[in-house]
């Protein structure tokens, strides 16, 4: 199963992420299918930046986002756009 998740990157101490497509079974830091953004918790605010229409993708191909990515997306827009996407799909057939 494809799983949107976070990657660490940074130094020790400074963590950033990237968002990244993965296969489930993968380790954390291990090897993902695309990078769809970055998240940096340490500005302030936090850094994001989304690649929305690859995320979009990912999602209709039955992707699923972790519980921490899930959040990031509601706060930008993207789950919301997903999911209008998805309802009209299924009344227009």
């Amino acid at each position: 199963m494809v799983k949107i998740r976070l990657t660490r990157v940074g130094a020790k101490n400074k963590p950033a992420y990237r968002i990244v497509a993965m296969d489930s079974r993968e380790p954390r830091d291990g090897k993902h299918l695309e990078i769809l953004g970055f998240y940096d918790p340490k500005t302030d605010p936090a850094t994001i930046q989304l690649k929305e229409e690859r995320i979009l993708y990912w999602l209709s191909q039955g992707a699923q986002p972790t519980d921490t990515v899930l959040s990031i997306l509601k706060k930008y827009g993207v789950w919301d756009k997903f999911l209008a996407m998805k309802t009209s799909a299924k009344s227009s057939a």
